[in-house]
């Protein structure tokens, strides 16, 4: 990890690329507790941004099987409105007839799903009762694709990719591509927390259960079920925490179709002998026959979050961002004082601002860089007395030096960020021009993407100085609240009667 640090005589200031998925990596799948749903993607390669997409060619052996499986399990028919195709992301689902807007296109009823309480049913359920949910599911998904035509998921197994074009999955020349980017950082950190979940996993339950895991089980078959679940997995449905559901799991993403809403749900449905749980998925915008379905994976991700969960990028200027970390040094004289004062308003040691190509700073990041460079005889401030109302005068200019302080450390990180990259953006756009391979086009997007942020960053912070001495200031606003002050900044003097 990168880290930019200026000192002031009252504080430690620091901006840093961090990965904000990963503040605690030992408790939790890093991203799975960002977005409210994971959503899925077939692909082997770069998907399009179009929203409709023709059948190209037929379906393999194996995706015919796994229609066929679907429907002796009762699931599909020839009245279901979609079917599996292969089309330019990989394997997707064609509509078969026109479909209105949030038409049902298909229903997995839970006896279908593989979650933790399909490990919890089956032989390592008693074994894997003690970890992390994606854990036992990972080792679930790898122990049936080893055991391949004795599993009851085999013809489901047989449809899911080896890889994606996911950053976990890229060789270290393909990463070297990413230098000077957070999506490198991420990856790495990424790669290494499966990594260390894989030695303690191998050593703690497979290792001392070898009866229940014949076969051998590698480091590479843990990151395939990590890139599974990743790419593919549901979560935080009602009462489901990480899910797969086979065959809604082949619908992708369109960067046209903007909203979340409506595209799937968990409802109750009278079975045959008993009441059924069924996830329903629904398509957000009409469909013509031949067109592909498909959805929006999660408006807010990145362009770096795409990338590392599903292996693609879009062109949109909001994808782009660049995450500022900022941190109250515990060297600072003020610490517990600036501590309490973050804490009080929602933010803590450290706090984590995304930047968003094309908009504007978040308001709280700039009330918290005057907070972290507060000092000299603006201390003042951090009186007591002012506990419940420093937050709000922190969201305007305190005074000249505080401002310029700020501005000339967010600038200084910005250029030193900038200066890791080994590329231009003018370098990149050229680069864009060309066919590349999928890979490069992603390393090539996000590392463009993030130099455009920051470049922006620094523009609205070089903009900021140039207005110094047209600022208005605390003490100034004060004077104005007491009378004290005129319009144009003059000290105004009553006289005796």
């Amino acid at each position: 990890m990168t880290t930019f640090t200026t000192l002031s005589p009252s504080s430690t200031f620091m901006i840093s690329p961090f990965i904000k998925t990963l503040k605690n990596p030992t408790k939790t799948l890093p991203h799975f507790k960002r977005s409210s749903y994971l959503t899925l993607s077939a692909t082997l390669s770069t998907p399009t941004t179009t929203t409709t997409t023709s059948l190209q060619k037929p379906v393999s052996d194996s995706v015919q099987t796994f229609w066929k499986w679907l429907k002796d399990e009762g699931v599909v028919s020839s009245k279901t409105p979609v079917k599996p195709a292969v089309v330019p992301e990989g394997l997707g689902l064609v509509a078969q007839k026109d479909l209105a807007r949030n038409e049902v296109v298909l229903e997995v009823p839970k006896r279908l799903w593989i979650n933790p309480d399909a490990v919890a049913a089956s032989e390592i359920g008693s074994v894997c009762s003690g970890l992390k949910p994606w854990l036992s599911v990972a080792l679930f998904l790898i122990r049936e694709k080893k055991k391949n035509d004795t599993s009851s998921w085999r013809y489901y197994l047989d449809v899911l990719p080896e890889y994606t074009n996911s950053t976990i999955f890229w060789s270290e020349e393909e990463l070297a591509e990413l230098q000077g980017t957070q999506l490198l950082s991420t990856t790495l950190s990424v790669k290494d927390y499966v990594q260390n979940e894989f030695l303690k996993v191998e050593e703690e339950i497979i290792a001392p259960n070898k009866q229940l895991f014949p076969s051998p089980i590698t480091l590479d078959d843990f990151f395939w079920a990590f890139g599974i679940l990743r790419s593919r997995a549901f979560s935080r449905l009602r009462g489901q925490n990480l899910v797969l559901i086979p065959l809604a799991d082949l619908i992708n993403h369109s960067s046209s179709i903007t909203t979340e809403d409506h595209a799937w749900e968990i409802k109750g449905a009278a079975g045959l002998f008993s009441w059924d749980t069924l996830f329903s998925l629904r398509t957000p915008v009409s469909v013509k026959a031949g067109e592909q379905v498909m959805i929006q994976y999660d408006i807010n991700k990145s362009n770096a979050d795409l990338a590392l969960d599903y292996g693609f990028i879009e062109s949109k200027a909001d994808r782009n961002a660049f995450t500022l970390t900022l941190e109250i040094s515990e060297s600072d004289p003020f610490f517990g004082d600036k501590l309490d004062i973050a804490e009080s308003n929602g933010l803590g040691e450290t706090a984590y601002f995304d930047i968003v190509l094309d908009r504007q700073v978040p308001p709280a990041m700039l009330q918290y860089l005057r907070l972290v460079a507060l000092g000299g005889t603006d201390a003042f401030l951090l009186e007591s007395i002012f506990r419940n109302s420093i937050w709000g005068h922190l969201d305007l200019p305190i005074s000249h030096a505080n401002e310029e302080l700020i501005c000339q450390v967010v600038r200084d990180a910005c250029k030193s960020a900038l200066s890791g990259y080994h590329t231009t953006i003018e370098e990149d756009e050229k680069l864009k021009g060309e066919k590349l391979d999928p890979r490069l086009e992603i390393a090539v997007g996000i590392r463009q993407g993030e130099k455009k942020v920051l470049q922006q960053i620094d523009e609205i912070f070089k903009d900021r100085e140039s207005e110094l001495n047209e600022l208005e200031y605390y003490q100034e606003r004060r004077l104005k609240d007491l009378g004290l002050c005129g319009e144009q900044g003059e000290i105004i003097f009553w006289e005796p009667k």
